[in-house]
C-alpha cells in the first residue's frame, strides 16, 4: 500500500488563498474551513525489495480556493455529489434490476439526476467485478466464454435502459 504525505510547505497560489484566513482560524480555536484543492507531486519513495517499508509519495498543495459564506452551498454540493459517485453501491435483484443500498440513497437528497449516476456507477461496478471473476476463470472453453460474454453484454443493455434483464 503507497501512503500518502502531505508537504508542509505549500505553493505560491495556495499561500496566497490562505493569507486572509490565517488570522480569523487563529482566533477561532477549532473552526474549520471548506477548501477546494489541488496538489502536485514532488517526491516519490520506493523502498528496496527486502525492506518492510511502504512506497510512499510526497504532494504538495499547489493551489487552493476557499469559498465565501455564500458560495459554500455550492461546493458542498459538488462535495457530495463527488461523494455520492465515489462510493455508490447497490445490488441486482431476483429480476436483473439494480437496487441502490440505503447508505447510497440517504446521500441522494431527492435528485433525480443523482439517483441516476448512482444507479449507473453501482451497475458497473458489479459488471466490471462480474466480468473480472470471469476473466480470472482461466478454465473457461470459448463457448462458455461466449456465454459469459453475452451474460455481461445484456445485463449492460438492462441497466443502461433501466430494465429487467432479458427485456432490454
Amino acid at each position: 500500500m503507497t501512503t500518502l504525505k502531505f508537504d508542509s510547505k505549500l505553493g505560491a497560489a495556495a499561500s496566497s488563498a490562505l493569507e486572509a484566513h490565517i488570522r480569523p482560524i487563529y482566533d477561532r480555536p477549532g473552526c474549520s474551513r471548506l477548501a477546494i484543492i489541488e496538489f502536485r507531486h514532488i517526491e516519490r519513495t520506493q523502498p528496496a525489495p527486502e525492506s518492510d517499508k511502504d512506497p510512499s509519495v510526497r504532494v504538495r498543495i499547489s493551489h487552493c480556493e476557499i469559498p465565501g459564506r455564500d458560495q459554500e452551498g455550492f461546493v458542498r454540493e459538488a462535495q457530495r455529489a463527488l461523494f455520492l459517485q465515489r462510493t455508490a453501491a447497490g445490488t441486482l435483484d431476483d429480476d436483473g434490476q439494480l437496487q441502490l443500498t440505503q447508505s447510497t440513497l440517504s446521500h441522494i437528497g431527492g435528485l433525480l439526476h443523482e439517483v441516476e449516476v448512482a444507479r449507473l456507477r453501482a451497475g458497473l461496478r458489479h459488471w466490471v467485478d462480474y466480468a473480472a471473476r470471469v476473466n480470472s476463470n482461466a478454465s473457461l472453453t470459448i463457448s462458455e466464454m461466449h456465454h459469459e460474454l453475452d451474460t455481461v453484454a445484456q445485463g449492460l443493455a438492462a441497466l443502461l435502459n433501466n430494465t429487467p434483464e432479458g427485456e432490454s
